[in-house]
């Protein structure tokens, strides 16, 4: 079943406009998603293999927890729900730390146009990964990268690691607000 997303303008505004995933996806319309990193103190980052099924980067290693906001939702309710679903986490509010919203086109060579504001949370890793229940449906695996393998991923010079191959940037950037959070 398809996903109802809120269509969002240029700005990132709603425009009061709703419609499925795939036709924003073949129309370029953009929409919010969220991006959930959950770091450890060590530091490492928690890592999602996608699913072999996926049509974006399949089989690649990418952010703890990503989706689609559904439409009606909240940006915080979208976050929750996706921990909950792809990993098996029940969270609160306070658990998520904002930081960054990110605007982010990537076009692909199987038509899609996924125009995203992409909502960037931290939330600290409490768990024990085996304690994970991972959405087979859509994650192949989950990993904990310390940020050396990080890099070496960042670099495409790992021997056995693909991240999704985004701004590399954004990584870096991301590695560098967990070292923010677990100094303060």
């Amino acid at each position: 079943m398809d996903e109802f997303l809120d269509i969002w303008d240029d700005f990132g505004q709603p425009t009061g406009q709703v419609c499925n995933k795939s036709l924003a996806h073949q129309k370029g319309f953009f929409h919010p998603t969220v991006h959930i990193w959950f770091y450890t103190s060590t530091p490492s980052l928690l890592l999602q293999k996608r699913g072999s099924n996926k049509e974006t980067f399949p089989n690649l290693w990418d952010v703890s927890v990503a989706g689609h906001v559904a439409a009606g939702e909240s940006i915080l309710e979208g976050a929750l729900r996706e921990v909950q679903e792809e990993i098996g986490l029940q969270l609160n509010t306070d658990d998520l730390r904002l930081i960054d919203v990110r605007k982010n086109i990537n076009q692909f060579s199987n038509g899609i146009t996924d125009c995203e504001f992409q909502h960037v949370f931290l939330a600290e890793f409490k768990t024990d990964i085996k304690a994970l229940k991972i959405q087979t449906e859509e994650v192949d695996a989950v990993r904990l990268f310390t940020f050396d393998e990080l890099e070496t991923c960042r670099r495409k010079q790992h021997p056995i690691f693909s991240i999704v191959p985004a701004d590399m940037n954004y990584y870096r950037y991301v590695m560098d607000e967990v070292l923010k959070q677990i100094s303060a």
